[in-house]
């Protein structure tokens, strides 16, 4: 048994780790490399290849996460095997993509990050069904224990981060890299600081119902805001602005971090149900859901590869003299 006292310690520890962790990591970062009238090739793409890593991590945590959570279930509808084929598919979607140089958008890839999304909207509508049915309606005891609305929009980000990775490629010819009719950095920080925010809004709802009885617990609601919050400054603000880019960075490393310890914590919260982990079977689908904490750690992705777009605008303004 896990007293209190220790459950404290190892979440300072494990934030100093995480913290130290961020800054090796932000010290051995490579940054400029002699600009000149247009974006970088290698630059877009390179941003590409890390919003595939990115949905790959999501999709992959989505597709595990589906299978345990409607597993329990049984599968009582044909519709549940729907996000495991979508999920499956956004993984080896960007496992490719994450191997491809070629600067124009896939016509294979493209297609298969739609259906995704899709898939993912559909099945927000299905939970939402699931919680809405039963009595009391949007009752908090629905909320906790009904089908979770949060779980399909991981995979809506895992499509939306691969659609964003094909318009980058295909943008990066152009003078001035636009996605939706916003600069591509910009248009990338806004998605994933919304993405980071709903992942967030997730996490809180069920540690809530756990009454935050690791402080750990804490972690993925007060990280991930501010990782989003300063994405997005950095995203709207001067470009001027080292400090404040700075921090995004580190904040976001560490969030990126914080994705793959969360697993470990619930390995840890697993351990502590009755039986343990000799008692997989149960324990495993009782919780604490030990695939979706990496979610983080692929939206934190994505809001690197927009500051590394957000640098070559920059840079990029220096150079020119129309608009």
């Amino acid at each position: 048994m896990v007293s209190r006292t220790q459950l404290r310690l190892l979440a300072v520890g494990a934030t100093t780790a995480l913290g130290l962790a961020a800054l090796s990591w932000q010290k051995h970062e490579k940054r400029g490399r002699g600009l000149l009238f247009s974006p970088s090739e290698g630059t877009m793409v390179d941003a590409a290849r890390t919003l595939n890593r990115g949905a790959g991590l999501l999709a992959t945590s989505v597709a595990l996460d589906s299978a345990l959570e409607h597993y329990r279930g049984d599968f009582l509808n044909r519709a549940m095997y729907t996000p495991l084929a979508a999920s499956t598919l956004s993984l080896l979607a960007s496992g490719q993509g994450q191997q491809d140089p070629d600067a124009f958008a896939s016509k294979v890839r493209d297609p298969i990050y739609v259906l995704t999304g899709l898939t993912g909207l559909v099945g927000a509508g299905f939970h939402l069904y699931n919680v809405t049915k039963r009595p009391g309606g949007m009752s908090w005891s629905n909320l906790f224990y009904a089908a979770p609305l949060g779980a399909p929009a991981a995979l809506v980000l895992s499509g939306l981060l691969g659609y964003y990775s094909e318009r980058l490629r295909n943008a990066s010819g152009d003078a001035v890299p636009r996605v939706f009719g916003l600069p591509a950095g910009k248009s990338v920080a806004l998605m994933a600081a919304a993405g980071l925010l709903g992942t967030t809004a997730e996490a809180g709802l069920l540690h809530f119902r756990g009454s935050f009885q690791n402080p750990a617990m804490y972690l993925p609601v007060t990280a991930p805001p501010l990782a989003a919050a300063l994405l997005t400054t950095s995203a709207l603000t001067s470009p001027r602005r080292r400090r404040l880019r700075w921090a995004s960075r580190l904040v976001l490393r560490f969030t990126a971090f914080m994705g793959f310890a969360g697993a470990g914590f619930h390995a840890l919260g697993i351990a502590r149900n009755n039986g343990g982990w000799r008692n997989w079977r149960q324990n495993l689908q009782a919780g604490p859901p030990l695939p979706a904490p990496p979610s983080f750690t692929g939206l934190a992705l994505a809001g690197l590869a927009a500051h590394s777009l957000l640098d070559e605008e920059k840079e990029l303004a220096q150079y020119r003299w129309w608009k």
